[in-house]
C-alpha cells in the first residue's frame, strides 16, 4: 500500500500532535516527509524528538522561505499548517495551488478578506480542506450533538454558553503571539472558534447576525496599574520581578518549552514569556457576543479570561425542554505539559429537563486524550478517514471552517463600531 505524505509547516507547540502522530501510530499509512518553519532550531528540535521517542528517521527540513520549493522537491499530498494564524491563508492557498490537499489547525484564518481568498482558492483548484475541530470529537460534545439530532428538547430556540478561561491557560494567550489581533484575530477569532463551531455542529445550522461587545479589563499595564501595581517587567526569563509574579512562567525549567522556544529565539525573534501586564496588548479578555442563527435560534455567549477555574456552562432551551451542560476542565499552557491534558475535562455533567417530566443525568463515555478524548478519534479521522463510520459528521471542511470564524470576525467588527453584523456581508461562498 502507497503510504500518504504529510509536509508538515510550523513546527511550534501546537505542531506536536501532528508529527508524533505520523511518526508512531499512524507511520504504516502514513509517511511525514518534511518540515517546514521559520527556526531552523525548532526543526531540529522536531527530528530530534521523532528520533528519541519512535526511533524515526530525520525528516528534510526548509526555511519558511523556501516552502514552494519544499513543495516541489518533496511532493507531499497534504500539507499540514500549524504556523501563526494569521499566516494560514497563504500556505493553505500556496499547498492548494500546487496540488495538495490540506489539513489545517484552527482557526482557518483571521478575518474575512483571507477567508474569502481561501474560498476562492479551493474552487479554483478543487482540492480538499479539513479544519482540526477537536472538540466535536470527545464523547461529551458528540453526545449533546446526538441528545439535539434525536429531538431530545425539540426545537432548539435559544443557547446560552459560558465560557472560562483561567489565570493560567487563559493568561497565556497574553504572553504569547496571541497577544496582537493582528496575528490572533483576538480569542473571538483564535479560542472561541472552537466554542462557535460546536454551535454550528450542535444546532446543524449557521449564523446570521452578530452583535458583541468587548473590552481589556484585567490583563495589560494600564489595569495593572490600576490595581496598585508598580514592579513591571518584559518577559519572564531572566527577570527578578518575574519571580514573585504568580502569572509569570519559567521557560527554561520546562525541556519543551526551552526546546521549542528558548533556545530557538536566536533564530525565530519570537519571545514566548512576555509579561501578561505588557502595555502592547490589543486583543480582549471579557467578552459578550449575541448571535442570531439561519434557523433562527439565538445565542447569548461570554468569554471571560482571568477566571478562578476553567471550563464552561452551557443551557439549551428548547420546545420540549432543556439541557443542562457543565465541564470543569484541566488548566494547560500550551506546549507547557502533557498534551493530553489540553482542554482535558476533570468532570463535566450532562443534565436533561423534559418540559412535564422529572430531570435525569445522561451517561458519558469517558476517553483518554487531549481535548476531552477528541484528539485520537479526530487523528484517527484525518489519517485513516473512512476506518470508523461516522453519523455525526464530525469532520470539518473549509466551509465549516469559515462559518466557524466569521462568528468571531463579525463580533470584532461589532465591537469596533457598536452596530450589528451580518454574517452574508463578510464572504460570499
Amino acid at each position: 500500500m502507497e503510504k500518504v505524505r504529510y509536509a508538515q509547516v510550523g513546527t511550534g507547540g501546537r505542531a506536536r500532535m501532528y508529527y508524533e502522530a505520523l511518526s508512531s501510530t499512524y507511520k504504516d499509512h502514513c509517511e511525514l516527509a518534511a518540515f517546514c518553519d521559520l527556526s531552523q532550531t525548532r526543526m531540529d528540535y522536531a527530528n530530534r524528538m521523532i528520533g528519541e521517542k519512535f526511533g524515526a528517521e530525520p525528516v528534510p527540513t526548509y526555511h519558511y522561505t523556501k516552502f514552494e520549493e519544499m513543495l516541489r522537491t518533496e511532493k507531499p499530498d497534504v500539507v499540514i499548517v500549524t504556523t501563526v494564524d494569521r499566516t494560514h491563508d497563504e500556505y493553505i492557498i500556496k499547498a492548494m495551488e500546487a496540488g495538495c490537499d490540506v489539513v489545517t489547525e484552527k482557526p482557518l484564518t483571521i478575518d474575512e478578506r483571507k477567508a474569502q481568498a481561501i474560498v476562492d482558492a479551493q474552487k479554483r483548484t478543487g482540492r480538499h480542506i479539513r479544519v482540526a475541530f477537536n472538540y466535536r470529537y470527545a464523547p461529551h460534545h458528540t453526545k449533546i450533538r446526538e441528545l439535539i439530532m434525536n429531538d431530545t428538547i425539540g426545537e432548539v430556540f435559544s443557547v446560552h454558553f459560558e465560557w472560562l478561561l483561567n489565570t493560567k491557560h487563559g493568561a497565556d494567550y497574553y504572553r504569547r503571539w496571541h497577544r496582537n489581533k493582528a496575528n490572533s484575530g483576538g480569542l473571538l477569532v483564535h479560542k472561541s472558534t472552537h466554542h462557535f463551531d460546536l454551535v454550528n455542529f450542535w444546532l446543524g445550522t449557521q449564523p446570521e447576525t452578530v452583535f458583541a461587545f468587548g473590552d481589556l479589563n484585567f490583563y495589560g499595564r494600564h489595569n495593572a496599574e490600576k490595581r496598585g501595581v508598580t514592579d513591571f517587567y518584559y518577559r519572564c526569563h531572566g527577570s527578578e520581578a518575574a519571580k514573585g509574579d504568580p502569572f509569570a512562567i519559567d521557560i527554561e525549567e520546562n525541556p519543551v518549552l526551552k526546546g521549542l522556544y528558548l533556545d530557538a529565539e536566536a533564530d525565530s525573534g519570537y519571545i514566548r514569556d512576555r509579561s501578561v501586564f505588557g502595555d502592547d496588548i490589543s486583543i480582549e479578555d471579557t467578552m459578550s457576543v449575541l448571535v442570531q442563527y439561519k434557523n433562527k435560534a439565538m445565542m447569548s455567549y461570554s468569554l471571560n479570561s482571568y477566571m478562578p477555574w476553567e471550563g464552561f456552562n452551557v443551557a439549551f432551551n428548547g420546545s420540549k425542554g432543556r439541557i443542562e451542560y457543565t465541564a470543569l476542565e484541566k488548566p494547560y499552557i500550551n506546549a507547557g505539559g502533557d498534551k493530553k491534558d489540553e482542554g482535558a475535562a476533570k468532570s463535566y455533567q450532562i443534565r436533561v429537563c423534559p418540559m412535564f417530566d422529572e430531570p435525569y443525568m445522561v451517561p458519558v463515555e469517558k476517553k483518554e486524550g487531549g481535548h476531552g478524548g477528541g484528539d485520537p478519534v479526530m487523528l484517527d479521522d484525518l489519517f485513516l478517514p473512512g476506518k470508523n463510520p461516522d453519523r455525526f459528521h464530525r469532520a470539518a471542511d473549509h466551509i465549516a471552517g469559515v462559518q466557524s470564524i466569521l462568528t468571531g470576525v463579525a463580533a470584532n467588527k461589532s465591537i469596533a463600531s457598536g452596530l450589528p453584523v451580518k454574517i452574508d456581508s463578510l464572504v460570499k461562498f
